[in-house]
């Protein structure tokens, strides 16, 4: 089956304003309460945003490279079935088509509709009417168009970014942030928990909440010169993201001290009010809207791309891989994830399908970057990954550190995850005889 090829129409800004706008979502106002709380002290909770980032940075460079080798729509499902082989990309395709993105877009669907409700109580439907229109509102807008869903996604990434900006200005220059001078103390508050717990938990909670840096690359075969601009925009994207990161915790917990943290939603009420008064909590609410819109519309965008690369394998149904012939986008596979989240919201259990299979997404991700030691080295002129023998290694090996604490932490979980990616087995080779059947008839 041959499928028009998609336009490059995506540049540097708009590839980088997908991995940030993916990556800062509810977490940046949530997880630093949990981290201050647990680790105790405002350098430690930076230190730990720094460990990510340097992890997140490993993969990103090895992600530049393997993006910039394969410029083609699928992301980790294209690296896993170069490097490992088809079964093993189709597992991941089906781990993500069945569980990951509906799961994770239906999360932050209601993620978005439990801060409308609470700016707005009386909206009619409740939360699940909103979740379900919000989704289904920016699945038509990705359908509608690259360049639109994109310029969309570029907006909220900016408005976000310039939301938090603000937010950092206005708590390092108000009197009560000004104990910003100790935020680089590593002394814990009396009482805080257990140092090597905290710090296995501050690195897991670190590790979601910088977590899909690596879906970008879904669309690499919509970036316009993808060996220029995917390494620069997995870079710039890495960065930013752990800028907003620090900056965005150092002024929390310059307002609200690690000993005072709480809950997290009591966290952001105080952080709120301390900057804003009385209507703090309504304001960091609207932000936070912002902020998973974002997120939700990069999703979006994003997943149904590597259905196309399934279909065009032969391994999904043919017509999730034609784009639209007037508005170029794979409509079928948009309106597929988007009809799979709704159900999700409707059933009301997604949040504990998703966590489900965190454990094997982590194991794919290091499985994708370790793909670079199967592969010979790219082209002369291509992006090749600095340190290209050690890089890869040092986020594998941080992946290996989490995938033990999550296996410690919930192994029932990360057991039936695996076993329930592993019955992809036997579909994959039904699938794979079913798609030679049609090619011998075509």
């Amino acid at each position: 089956m041959s499928s028009p090829a998609p336009q490059r129409l995506l540049g540097l800004v708009p590839a980088t304003c997908l991995i940030v706008g993916q990556v800062v979502g509810i977490g940046i106002f949530l997880t630093p309460a949990e981290m201050a709380q647990g680790l105790g002290a405002p350098g430690l909770v930076h230190g730990m945003w720094a460990l990510m980032g340097f992890m997140a940075l490993t993969g990103a460079l090895c992600y530049g490279e393997l993006a910039a080798r394969f410029p083609e729509a699928g992301g980790a499902y294209v690296f896993l079935r170069e490097a490992w082989g088809e079964r093993t990309a189709f597992l991941y395709g089906w781990k993500c088509l069945l569980v990951m993105d509906p799961g994770l877009t239906a999360a932050l669907g209601a993620g978005l509709a439990s801060y409308v409700v609470y700016l707005w109580p009386g909206v009619p439907g409740g939360a699940d009417l909103v979740a379900v229109s919000a989704i289904s509102v920016l699945a038509l807008l990705a359908a509608l168009g690259t360049r639109l869903a994109a310029g969309a996604i570029v907006v909220l990434t900016v408005t976000k970014l310039s939301v938090l900006a603000a937010i950092v200005v206005w708590g390092f220059a108000s009197a009560e942030g000004g104990s910003a001078l100790s935020l680089l103390s590593v002394e814990r508050y009396p009482g805080a928990p257990a140092l090597v717990p905290a710090l296995a938990g501050g690195f897991v909670a670190a590790f979601f909440s910088f977590g899909g840096w690596w879906e970008a690359a879904r669309m690499a075969g919509e970036v316009r010169d993808p060996q220029r601009n995917l390494p620069r925009a997995f870079l710039l994207g890495i960065a930013v993201v752990t800028l907003a990161y620090v900056a965005t915790s150092a002024v929390f917990m310059a307002l609200v001290p690690a000993a005072q943290a709480g809950t997290a939603t009591a966290f952001a009420a105080q952080v709120g009010e301390k900057l804003f008064g009385p209507a703090g909590g309504a304001i960091l609410a609207a932000a936070v809207c912002v902020s998973v819109a974002g997120s939700l519309a990069v999703v979006l965008l994003e997943c149904p791309r590597t259905y196309q690369a399934l279909a065009r394998d032969r391994l999904f149904p043919d017509h999730l891989a034609r784009p639209h012939p007037t508005l170029g986008t794979p409509v079928r596979s948009i309106a597929l994830q988007a009809t799979l989240a709704v159900a999700l919201v409707l059933v009301g259990t997604f949040s504990d399908i998703v966590a489900y299979f965190v454990f094997v997404t982590v194991a794919f991700i290091a499985a994708s970057v370790a793909a670079l030691y199967r592969l010979p080295p790219p082209p002369a002129g291509s992006f090749v990954t600095p340190w290209r023998r050690i890089t890869p290694a040092v986020f594998v090996g941080l992946c290996l550190v989490l995938l033990a604490m999550l296996l410690a932490g919930r192994p029932a979980q990360a057991l039936l995850g695996v076993l329930v990616v592993s019955l992809g087995v036997p579909v994959h080779a039904l699938l794979r005889r079913a798609g030679q059947v049609r090619s011998e008839l075509a």
